[in-house]
């Protein structure tokens, strides 16, 4: 191989790896937009943002993100949770 391919690859190589590890970066950093509240028509409080955190940690504290991601696939993988609450009763 003449020393210009050698060079080229190598060049190619580094810029790959440096946009890789800047995007994979970025990707990671911002967080869906988490609501104070969500509320009816009427303005009636559904749940808080504190609600939205406090079933994120039952999540994580269950596995769920073993699974995939809270925002993401994961919910599609995940035992349906919800199901098994209305079903205790609790």
């Amino acid at each position: 191989m003449h020393l210009c391919n050698q060079s080229l690859i190598g060049f190619c190589m580094t810029q790959t790896g440096t946009l890789l590890l800047y995007f994979g970066k970025v990707i990671y950093r911002p967080a869906p937009p988490m609501p104070d509240k969500v509320v009816t028509t009427s303005g009636t409080v559904l749940f808080t943002g504190q609600d939205i955190k406090d079933g994120q940690n039952v999540w994580q504290s269950m596995g769920g993100q073993e699974l995939g991601t809270v925002w993401g696939h994961g919910a599609y993988q995940a035992p349906d949770w919800s199901a098994d609450w209305q079903e205790d009763g609790v």
